[in-house]
């Protein structure tokens, strides 16, 4: 049994951590964070249209040079991926994501990322490639794929699944066992559907670029342990949530956590405050341990 000498010993270092930590915190810019990732979420961008997900290209804009200021170093997709297999990141390591694979990213988005010179990773629907102005909002064609990836290696295509982002009786088709006939499929027929889908995002994708297509974002963000074998079998090795906090090694590589950026409310201020609390958050968690 712990002395009672050496446990307070223990809730002592853990106070002056927490100390010091919270004073960064009050500083709002001391605090450099190291060996984690704020990992990015965003999904459409608009001058006109306004949702919880969609946020005006010069909030875009601003919340990223902003970041920049602050000395954030922005990371590729493929510098996060060393990171998780044990490679150093810098300080400050940011990676900005975007989920659906909408036009607006090329529209917006990508002008913005060359303009500043940032990396990003985008979670394209495949299925939406076939007729990409059929959504209910614009979809990435492969021309404009094809064309991003011939001018620019700072834009990186990825799996958001192939026909899985929809809801049968409100359920996410990835994590649900869908009715035919009637009936419900059957185990082997559910793990076949996810397997296959999988694979078939990965090949369309693979098709434009020629580059390794292994890392998928949850549709909704919903998930469950069999989804995440399913898609691994499928290929994937890497896979995103929308758990709000910050990317360590830590972390099961196909449940990896986002930091949502693309709701209009999160001003740049707000965003990076966000991204220290939660770099803070971490850095107790490890003290603790």
């Amino acid at each position: 049994m712990r002395s009672k000498h050496v446990v307070w010993k223990s809730v002592g270092i853990l106070l002056l951590a927490s100390f010091f930590l919270l004073f960064s915190v009050y500083q709002w810019g001391s605090y450099s964070y190291s060996d984690q990732v704020a990992v990015l979420a965003y999904h459409h961008l608009s001058e006109k249209e306004q949702s919880s997900v969609t946020i005006t290209p010069q909030l875009f804009r601003e919340q990223l040079s902003y970041l920049k200021r602050k000395g954030y170093h922005f990371i590729t997709l493929d510098q996060f991926k060393q990171y998780i297999e044990g490679a150093p990141v810098p300080k400050k390591a940011v990676l900005v994501t975007f989920d659906d694979g909408y036009e607006s990213f090329y529209t917006y988005g990508y002008p913005v990322l060359q303009e500043l010179r940032i990396p990003a990773v985008n979670f394209v629907i495949t299925k939406d490639l076939d007729h990409p102005k059929a959504t209910h909002l614009p979809s990435l064609s492969r021309e404009e794929i094809r064309e991003m990836k011939r001018q620019s290696d700072l834009v990186d295509f990825q799996c958001h699944s192939h026909g899985l982002h929809a809801k049968a009786n409100g359920k996410p088709l990835l994590t649900s066992y869908l009715l035919a006939d009637g009936k419900p499929e059957t185990q082997d027929e559910y793990r076949a559907r996810i397997v296959n889908d999988t694979q078939k995002c990965i090949n369309g994708l693979y098709e434009l670029h020629n580059k390794k297509v292994d890392t998928y974002a949850y549709p909704f963000g919903m998930y469950h342990k069999e989804a995440s074998e399913l898609v691994q079998q499928g290929g994937i090795g890497y896979a995103f949530t929308v758990t709000s906090r910050m990317a360590t090694r830590k972390d099961d590589p196909l449940q990896l956590p986002r930091i949502n950026a693309g709701n209009p409310s999160i001003t740049p201020k707000k965003l990076h405050k966000t991204i220290i609390r939660r770099a803070i958050k971490c850095k107790l968690s490890t003290v603790q341990t």
